[in-house]
């Protein structure tokens, strides 16, 4: 069976083409190391971006509830209220 670099020794390439192409490999491989590796921390960066949109989404839920609670005792404020100002009134 023969390997790219028996190819390359039984082909009609000189010498130094052979050792320009295995470097033009060996390029081509770390750029493709490289591209890997950025693609790796785009992914992370990505996966945290989601845990905090996740989590500020908890957060909004949260607010929103707190902000429901308050129109709850507003609303029992402006009856007591209500209730306050007919008493008084009775009274007078």
């Amino acid at each position: 069976m023969e390997t790219p670099s028996n190819q390359l020794e039984s082909s009609s390439m000189t010498r130094e083409e052979e050792e320009e192409m295995q470097q033009d490999i060996s390029k081509l491989q770390y750029q493709v190391q490289q591209i890997s590796l950025s693609l790796k921390v785009n992914e992370a960066k990505m996966n945290g971006v989601e845990a905090n949109m996740n989590g500020m989404q908890v957060k909004m839920f949260g607010v929103e509830a707190k902000m429901n609670g308050m129109d709850v005792k507003m609303n029992d404020m402006d009856d007591k209220m209500e209730e306050l100002k007919i008493n008084l009134n009775t009274l007078l």
